[in-house]
């Protein structure tokens, strides 16, 4: 995936250091794997009414845009993720 455009995005729109608060779907099999890249944020969790999937919202204090950009590359590489 190119995330130039987020990256353009984030100088533009925000000062550096800021909060950024990812959201992510993720199946219950691969929730272990990508809470281990969130494990230095305030996370919370929401699970489907039948348990399928989970809703996870992470949020950390970040320097730049370059950071937001790296969880992103990082989590989008776990098959059955989606990005909010």
């Amino acid at each position: 995936m190119d995330f130039t455009k987020l990256k353009a995005l984030l100088e533009a729109n925000q000062d550096w250091p800021d909060y950024y608060t990812f959201k992510f779907v993720v199946t219950a099999a691969n929730i272990d794997e990508v809470l281990s890249h969130l494990s230095n944020f305030k996370v919370s969790k929401k699970e489907s009414s039948k348990g399928k999937y989970t809703s996870l919202t992470a949020r950390g204090l970040f320097q730049s845009p370059d950071e937001v950009v790296e969880v992103y590359q990082k989590v989008c590489t776990i098959e059955g993720v989606i990005s909010i």
